[in-house]
């Protein structure tokens, strides 16, 4: 992939999503807690603003967090300092700043050529380009519009290509959760089926102690059918399954069910 316009449009399609949102909050809505351990409204945006001045190639702050207890790895400190440098500010601030970055890098989506996506880098994956890097932009942009809408309670955006490129990211996990995580005996199938704001069908099969996707199921060990949002929720550690929630019905064996529905989060 040389230049990605697809991911490019995605990308800044959530921003324009986003910020109908964010330009009408006040200073309480700025406050509001999220999902996320210790985060605001405000605090999201601010690891979505050093996200992309870091990609922009502006340094990152000197400030120190002095409350790690929400970190469990290097990129979670590294992003715990930068939300934590801005978290004194009105979120007013804290917008016009995402407002400024964000002039920028859609200036140097317009303009950039070729080399400036195939550029090799190191990705949260491991390495690649900045195109590889780009497809996990997208998924982490449209995730955290989520967690901001919500805690506000004001939905939107659920559906189309983000949300749907997004899906496609996590799915990549459903066989480790499947075989690794919930140990579905060898020779089992299980459907999941994906309903609501986004659609999708998926199928996985173990054999020989391995799970994989596969495109058609015959006799499903079980089936699970969820709202598209629980299980965006569940796959980024937002939410956690509990039985009765009557966003999920299972058909089959529900203990195996129950043990791949507690096993959702892959969010690093």
């Amino acid at each position: 992939m040389s230049r990605p316009n697809d991911l490019i449009t995605m990308l800044q399609d959530v921003w324009s999503s986003l910020d109908s949102l964010l330009v009408t909050l006040d200073e309480s809505q700025w406050k509001t807690k999220t999902e996320l351990p210790g985060w605001t409204v405000q605090d999201t945006l601010s690891h979505l603003v050093s996200s992309e001045k870091g990609l922009h190639g502006e340094p990152g702050t000197s400030h120190r967090a002095s409350d790690l207890s929400n970190v469990k790895n290097p990129i979670g400190e590294f992003n715990e300092h930068e939300v934590d440098a801005r978290r004194s500010l009105p979120g007013s601030v804290v917008y016009a700043e995402w407002k400024e970055i964000q002039s920028k890098r859609r200036h140097t989506f317009a303009t950039a050529d070729d080399s400036y996506f195939t550029r090799e880098m190191m990705t949260p994956t491991g390495p690649g380009t900045f195109a590889d890097f780009m497809h996990i932009r997208v998924m982490d942009a449209w995730v955290h519009e989520q967690d901001i809408r919500r805690a506000l309670n004001k939905p939107g955006n659920q559906g189309g290509a983000p949300a749907t490129h997004s899906l496609s990211r996590f799915v990549r996990s459903l066989p480790m959760v499947v075989g690794k995580r919930a140990k579905a005996a060898d020779g089992s199938i299980v459907t999941l089926r994906i309903v609501g704001a986004v659609e999708a069908l998926f199928h996985v099969a173990t054999e020989g102690g391995r799970a994989k996707l596969v495109d058609a199921a015959v006799n499903p060990q079980c089936t699970i059918t969820m709202e598209s949002d629980a299980y965006f929720a569940l796959c980024c550690g937002r939410q956690f399954w509990k039985p009765g929630d009557q966003r999920v019905s299972i058909d089959g064996d529900s203990e195996l069910a129950a043990r791949i529905l507690t096993s959702f989060n892959v969010m690093i």
